[in-house]
């Protein structure tokens, strides 16, 4: 579709940028029925909706002439979730308004407060910033928001979720009520509406092609896999896709920590975004994704937010996503601009159909799909190496000489079999996985065990969670107490009054002896005590669930029995006559 008549100054501007047809977000706030008008708009992130409200504010900024007046005071002042979305709105905004002659001041932070006061004071049309910086500056006095004539909330859903209700209402009442208020946001959840109704009038909805069922550019893929399975999963979708950027989002900055480090070691080029990261920190990760010296970057939700990877086609949902409104969040980082994209869901067995009720509800279509194997990763890699190597190239003098060399000294088999080689050391390997059948998976947890623990015996710690037990205290314990490596310790289960653990057969008398000749060098008045158990956690939680039903019924009173339901025959009339009528009790006489 192409852009309705714009200002000259816009015009030149989108021209200038190379912009031939407007998407669907940014025809719909042009049309005539929303000059001037309140806007509800539900877009996907990537639909192109900063210039949508760039356009969509140019009457309230612009005169006759496509200039922006000198104002002292902002006339347009746009709140985003995360700084990395309000730089990026002022970067698109800096350069649709350039020919306006418009000035633009961005409050964010981890920036220099005081350099962006003097930059309020210097009299912007434009204020772009993230609601809790936006809100010190208010209170502070240093952005006067009388003058005011639109505002945008972008994202407005996402700055909810992250807690910023009440900033949000303190900036809005700050505002003329006479304002214009543009609402952009991928999703429409209650508090939004609620937004809405009480700081807009007669506001128009929008909503673009696919709202509720996703995002037209991404394909979605569910994974079902063991949850013992998960990294080796993940590493096997990187290698399959190959994509020029992709995102893991895990829940929590542990998970990150962890799944960086493990990709890290089977040499994937790879970056993390958490809340242990400082800015600088994240800085650096994200320039490293722009500029292709890392590939995968592995975030939270919250420290994702706001990403903005031109190049970003897969996304992995480590875990699964919270609600559908997540879900839709975390897979809208990529399938951006009229790009496609790819957002697979990583599920565990066990949690099929949670995910298959929340594709549901969020109206997605998702395909559920094998983790890619082996010779699957493998067939790809040969598809796109031969699409590489048959493209066409330009040979500088200095690699003919090279080329020629080669081909005096190897056959052409030779050195085709070469590249290959030099092509697949450069990738990390693929995971061989379980297939997905009960047989091969019940013979996997049996070739799990660990050599030496075929044959066991179960020991009783007498404490479990109840007196905060701990893998992380017991192992030393049991290793000092017995005189054993932590080697030579097998499972260990912690209920919630006593711990088992698992000793190998050939040295478990060994090891009972020990515990108990050890029982006081510890200077334990009290100490903890080991003792050989003839059964196993299993067995215990069961006799002891037999035990507590059993009291329970014991102590319980027994109902009294009811007493027998006496039966009253029909009164008997005399034949041929009236009915008799039923007894009556006589009267109590009265006392005198």
């Amino acid at each position: 579709m192409n852009f309705p008549p714009l200002p000259s100054s816009l015009q030149a501007a989108i021209s200038e940028r190379g912009y031939a047809t407007a998407t669907a977000v940014q025809a719909q706030v042009m049309q005539p029925e929303a000059a001037g008008r309140d806007l509800v708009v539900s877009a996907q992130t990537g639909s192109g909706k900063t210039i949508a409200f760039g356009l969509a504010m140019a009457e309230q900024l612009l005169d006759d002439d496509g200039r922006t007046p000198v104002a002292g005071k902002p006339l347009a002042l746009i709140i985003a979730p995360t700084r990395e979305l309000a730089l990026q709105v002022s970067r698109e905004l800096a350069w649709l308004y350039g020919k306006a002659g418009a000035r633009i001041a961005t409050c964010v932070g981890g920036m220099n407060p005081q350099q962006e006061r003097n930059a309020l004071r210097s009299g912007p049309s434009i204020v772009v910033g993230t609601p809790g910086r936006l809100r010190d500056h208010l209170e502070r006095g240093a952005l006067d928001l009388s003058a005011l004539k639109v505002v945008v909330l972008d994202e407005a859903d996402e700055m909810l979720d992250m807690g910023f209700r009440e900033e949000l209402e303190e900036i809005l009442d700050a505002t003329p009520e006479d304002r214009r208020t543009l609402l952009f946001s991928a999703t429409m959840p209650r508090p939004i509406e609620a937004l809405a109704r009480r700081y807009q009038r007669d506001a128009l909805r929008i909503a673009t092609t696919g709202e509720g069922r996703g995002h037209g550019d991404i394909s979605y893929q569910a994974v079902a896999v063991s949850p013992t399975e998960i990294e080796n999963a993940i590493v096997n979708l990187l290698r399959y896709h190959e994509a020029e950027t992709a995102i893991l989002f895990c829940a929590t900055r542990e998970r990150v920590r962890h799944l960086h480090a493990i990709l890290q070691e089977r040499g994937f080029a790879v970056v993390a975004l958490s809340g242990e990261h400082s800015q600088s920190e994240r800085n650096q990760a994200l320039q490293a994704m722009r500029d292709r010296r890392a590939r995968v970057c592995v975030a939270t939700d919250v420290a994702a937010r706001g990403i903005d990877l031109p190049t970003l086609s897969l996304v992995i949902h480590v875990e699964i996503p919270r609600d559908a409104e997540s879900l839709q969040h975390r897979s809208g980082r990529t399938g951006r601009a009229g790009k496609k994209g790819t957002a697979v869901l990583i599920v565990p067995f066990s949690r099929r159909k949670r995910v298959d009720a929340m594709l549901r509800h969020a109206k997605i279509s998702a395909q559920w799909v094998e983790a890619p194997d082996r010779e699957a990763i493998k067939s790809k890699d040969r598809e796109r190496l031969l699409e590489k190597l048959l493209q066409p190239v330009e040979v500088d003098d200095g690699d003919s000489e090279l080329v020629e060399r080669l081909l005096a000294e190897r056959t052409p088999a030779q050195i085709a079999a070469m590249l290959v080689q030099a092509h697949r050391a450069s990738m990390p390997e693929p995971e061989d996985l379980i297939a997905n059948t009960p047989e091969a998976r019940h013979e996997a947890q049996k070739d799990r065990k660990r050599p030496g623990f075929e044959d066991t015996v179960w020991f009783r710690l007498d404490l479990g969670r109840r007196q905060n037990a701990d893998p992380r205290w017991i192992l030393p314990l049991l290793c000092r107490r017995g005189h054993i490596t932590r080697n030579e310790v097998g499972a260990i289960r912690i209920g919630q009054d006593e711990t088992y653990f698992q000793i190998p057969r050939q040295i478990a008398d060994r090891f009972a002896g020990a515990a108990a000749r050890s029982a006081h060098s510890d200077g334990d008045e009290d100490p903890v005590t080991i003792e050989m158990s003839e059964t196993g956690p299993r067995e215990a939680a069961k006799a002891s669930r037999k035990r507590h039903h059993a009291n329970s019924t014991a102590d319980r009173p027994r109902a009294k029995a009811k007493p027998a339901f006496k039966k009253f025959d029909k009164p008997k009339g005399k034949k041929g006559g009236k009915p008799g009528k039923p007894p009556v009790a006589s009267p109590k006489k009265k006392r005198p």
